[in-house]
């Protein structure tokens, strides 16, 4: 097993791509057997199919864009103008395939023709694979979990991230073999038995603060325990939103360290939780969300810091180096995704996010590393759940 990661800032798509192709040429290995690639928005997203193809002919190519720019070991590259990342992996061991299908009113249905697809490019059509990444287009992330747990079962683990543009514009595309889309799933299987390590987790902690959810449908929350839930959030967060009261409005900047969470499961009596981000609010108090709720289920306020955020970048790492089998490895490389709003609040201390993932992947790992609106993953306990302000993490190693 052999990875490259490389990135460019030329603002130019053709000779951006040329640059990490040279990367790869530069190593002298045969043509890699998976390609994952993250771009900021503001590259012609078809020039740039055009020319990994052209780069990579036949390779499965899997990915989306990124807010804002990317990051890899070494270093951050948010705000710096267009940038984009390449990992790519030689695996002559493994079988790897990338399939893609536009949501189109049935994002269910996507994810697991898309799945499907995948299983044929990787030779592998009717066979379970070790581990499944994709990215999707936000705002149906459940269904499409659902659909690939229809084709795999529950028991095959899922992760990666929703494509990002840089203002929550609608600018976000996806990449798949060449081929640009501005609202699909693209999934990649891979078979690598051994070889894949995984974590997902969040980082922030609950407070004494719950309620239940009394009125809420898909993606939003009218009331918990009975009232308006954004006078009940407002409460808890000492007034956060009492300015938004009458008119309602954006809560993007306001939430990200206050999110609410839900009990995904349970470890020796401790739970862990997946995320909900509070996008915004209406006038009548209800909380709109980047994840689905329902009525009935139990949300407690968490609480996160700029610190919290830069230390769990290295947990989630040496978790997902600590979940491959047969320890000692050699870990060749890592995808990374990490909650582009997380990013956005710690874009000051970014480098140090790069150093904390050095740490606990090992100073000499590369990685890539795409920033996200929806981050999915498989917790310890064996869920597969797409959440928010989320770090998701997935390691090759031999």
């Amino acid at each position: 097993m052999h990875t490259v990661v490389a990135h460019s800032c030329h603002p130019e798509g053709r000779a951006a791509v040329g640059e990490v192709r040279a990367a790869w040429a530069g190593h002298g290995k045969p043509a890699p057997h998976l390609v994952f690639f993250h771009a900021s928005e503001g590259y012609d997203g078809a020039e740039l199919m055009e020319e990994m193809a052209r780069a990579f002919p036949g390779v499965p190519l899997h990915g989306g864009t990124s807010c804002q720019g990317i990051m890899t070991h070494l270093g951050a590259l948010p705000g710096s103008g267009k940038s984009l990342g390449m990992l790519a992996l030689n695996d002559p061991d493994g079988a790897y395939g990338v399939g893609v299908a536009p949501l189109a009113g049935d994002p269910r249905g996507a994810g697991s023709r898309a799945a499907q697809e995948a299983l044929r490019q990787a030779g592998r059509e009717g066979e379970t694979p070790t581990m499944v990444w994709l990215t999707s287009a936000p705002g149906h992330e459940e269904e499409v979990l659902a659909g690939l747990e229809d084709l795999f079962g529950p028991d095959v683990p899922v992760g990666g991230g929703s494509a990002a543009d840089d203002a929550v514009a609608g600018r976000w595309r996806q990449f798949a073999n060449g081929q640009v889309f501005d609202d699909a799933v693209v999934v990649a299987v891979l078979f690598a038995p051994g070889r894949i390590g995984f974590s997902f987790h969040s980082g922030y902690d609950p407070t004494a603060k719950r309620a239940v959810i009394t009125s809420g449908e898909g993606r939003t929350i009218r009331a918990l325990d009975g009232r308006p839930a954004a006078e009940v959030y407002n409460a808890w967060t000492g007034g956060a939103l009492a300015d938004l009261q009458a008119t309602g409005g954006s809560l993007l900047l306001r939430t990200t360290l206050q999110p609410l969470g839900r009990v995904a499961g349970r470890i020796g009596g401790i739970p862990y939780f997946q995320l909900s981000h509070p996008e915004s609010m209406t006038a009548d108090g209800a909380l709109a969300l980047f994840s689905r709720v329902e009525s009935g289920q139990e949300v407690w306020l968490m609480q996160g810091s700029e610190e919290s955020l830069v230390k769990r970048a290295g947990r989630v790492a040496r978790s997902a180096v600590q979940s491959l089998p047969g320890r000692p490895v050699a870990v060749r490389g890592a995808m990374v995704i990490y909650c582009a709003g997380c990013m956005l609040t710690v874009r000051n201390r970014m480098a140090d996010v790069v150093e904390s993932l050095r740490q606990g992947l090992g100073p000499d790992v590369p990685f890539l590393g795409a920033f996200t609106f929806g981050e999915q993953g498989c917790f310890v306990g064996g869920e597969n759940r797409h959440g928010n302000l989320m770090i998701s993490l997935l390691v090759f190693a031999e």
